[in-house]
């Protein structure tokens, strides 16, 4: 589970040198890290493939930091078991692809009781879809995460249009008394963070922000004094 005390850096090892992948999340884990956000990519919902439940099941043996696993997948409900042996600790998926999505929440929490866990319920959109659309499941959500780049692909630029998205977001939950981790995801980076964490976002997830530089410990420091 996610602590409540202070706002979470969650670096994304879709950026992360998978030939060295367990030295690779000790060292961000070292460095100051708050969680691993690990993105399930199945080439057909977003262009591109990554990742399964062994993978997870390998990282929850290397670090007890949580596990945030967003499943960018068109058939979530398949999977959702799955991920939950393998020791996720977060489950987001995409309102795109969920025909029913009150259900699909339901169903990680009834397979987290199954495993006698508590597994977190997230819920994302893509950048262009309105976060109105979500106005209906906030009550049923732990964590909802903002696309801010066009999913896929890591090393992409933030949508300068998503920091409005993220006010609404922030305000529609507190005008509803709904309390939830804000997520961002996309183009998250030193200089930018702090913007963020203004519109209201509460976790920041940085993939080649922080993989890309030589230092993650200096990066992670920045990017939490920012915030």
């Amino acid at each position: 589970m996610f602590t409540k005390d202070h706002k979470l850096i969650a670096p994304s090892i879709l950026s992360a040198d998978f030939a060295r992948l367990g030295e690779e999340v000790k060292a961000v884990e070292a460095a100051g890290a708050d969680v691993i956000h690990v993105d399930v990519m199945d080439g057909h919902f977003v262009p591109n493939l990554t990742i399964g439940p062994v993978v997870v099941e390998w990282l929850r043996k290397v670090t007890e930091l949580p596990l945030d696993v967003h499943l960018m997948i068109t058939d979530p409900d398949k999977y959702i078991g799955e991920f939950v042996d393998a020791g996720a600790d977060c489950l987001t998926v995409h309102q795109e692809t969920c025909a029913h999505l009150h259900r699909t929440v339901q169903l990680i929490r009834e397979e987290g009781a199954r495993a006698g866990r508590i597994v977190m319920t997230g819920v994302s959109i893509n950048p262009a879809t309105p976060v109105e659309t979500l106005s209906e499941i906030l009550p049923d959500c732990d964590l909802v995460l903002l696309m801010s780049v066009n999913p896929g692909f890591g090393g992409q630029k933030f949508i300068p249009g998503c920091l409005d998205k993220i006010r609404r977001l922030r305000a529609m939950a507190d005008a509803a008394g709904h309390s939830f981790y804000l997520e961002v995801d996309g183009g998250i980076k030193a200089d930018n963070i702090g913007d963020v964490s203004k519109a209201g976002a509460d976790v920041f997830v940085a993939g080649s922000a922080i993989f890309g530089a030589g230092d993650y410990a200096g990066v992670i420091g920045k990017m939490k004094a920012a915030i």
